[in-house]
């Protein structure tokens, strides 16, 4: 199967979105049990295999305790 293709504005926002988790010292174990999903969903999540949709991405943001705006670069 063809790997997506993603903007640099969206590679950027998966980097972003990996290293926050991992500021927040968790992992995609612990992510995933927080949320109540697998971890194939974090992992899908921060490669861009799955987009997340706005109410998901919140509540990433909020267990890491980071603002939605620092998800993004200017």
């Amino acid at each position: 199967m063809p790997r997506a293709v993603h903007s640099p504005a969206y590679r950027r926002f998966l980097k972003h979105l990996r290293a926050a988790r991992e500021d927040a010292g968790l992992t995609q174990v612990g992510v995933a049990r927080s949320l109540r999903k697998h971890q194939s969903w974090v992992s899908k999540s921060e490669s861009g295999e799955r987009r997340l949709d706005p109410v998901e991405f919140h509540a990433l943001a909020r267990l890491y305790g980071v603002p939605l705006d620092d998800f993004f670069d200017g």
